[in-house]
């Protein structure tokens, strides 16, 4: 199954977007509906595995959410400002979802395709509808706030906390 995609516009360079999306082991440090990203090991190819926790937001309004948690298997590609995450395990497992970030007139799109393991069927769209799609959307709007904020021209700090929070510079066959 592949879902009509998520994508947002965001006035800012598409290199500046990459430089804040591509690793995300940074994510829970900067989105504030992640509470947890965190590796769980190198892949030898350069990608890493990683768990993540975001919350689903249930009652917007009084900060209310579900905790959703996968694991990944994550690279990037900078030549084309691309993120791959291939998940592992649980609802989510078999979901590849590319990330494509790509120039426009006054700044960039940013684009979420997500394709499900062939099968999945009605299973993938309850998990689509209900939790893919309301994480990335809100993943996507607060990297068009962040982006936006910084693209007057201020440096993104790129030096990692700790080694773990490198990000995954290869293109891994999948």
């Amino acid at each position: 199954m592949t879902p009509s995609p998520v994508s947002v516009e965001i006035s800012a360079p598409p290199e500046l977007v990459f430089r804040l999306a591509r690793d995300p082991l940074r994510w829970a440090t900067l989105l504030p509906h992640y509470s947890r990203s965190r590796l769980i090991r190198r892949e030898p190819d350069g990608s890493v595995l990683a768990s993540f926790v975001a919350r689903r937001p249930l009652i917007g309004l009084l900060g209310l959410g579900i905790p959703v948690t996968w694991r990944s298997r994550t690279w990037n590609e900078p030549g084309v400002n691309r993120l791959h995450f291939h998940h592992v395990g649980g609802a989510t497992d078999g979901l590849d979802a590319t990330w494509r970030i790509e120039p426009i007139e006054g700044g960039c799109r940013v684009t979420i395709e997500h394709a499900y393991a062939p099968g999945s069927g009605a299973f993938a769209t309850l998990i689509d509808r209900l939790f893919a799609r309301p994480i990335a959307g809100r993943t996507l709007a607060t990297f068009r706030a962040l982006a936006e904020s910084l693209s007057d021209g201020s440096p993104v700090n790129e030096s990692p906390a700790d080694e773990s929070s490198e990000p995954a510079r290869t293109n891994p066959s999948p």
